[in-house]
């Protein structure tokens, strides 16, 4: 079956693309740590949640929501419930 497969064009990918997908997907994990290491020590230096998503171009509520505990702490969290 396999060895008589013939690709149809709209099979094929285009592979620069699918690169880029990757490496965007990456980037954005990368700049996620960097941005949640950002909060923390904004917080840590009395920085409101107000200021940070009005920096994120949230609610301050909705940046405390997203960001507010460790990810450790709210995986706990929610293995408890």
């Amino acid at each position: 079956m396999f060895e008589k497969y013939e690709p149809k064009d709209e099979d094929l990918i285009d592979g620069p693309a699918y690169d880029a997908l990757w490496e965007a997907a990456a980037a954005r994990r990368n700049a996620e740590v960097v941005l949640a290491d950002a909060i923390a020590a904004a917080r840590a230096g009395n920085i409101k949640w107000g200021t940070i998503g009005a920096a994120l171009g949230t609610s301050g509520e909705a940046a405390r929501q997203r960001y507010g505990r460790p990810r450790r702490e709210a995986a706990t969290a929610r293995e408890r419930e």
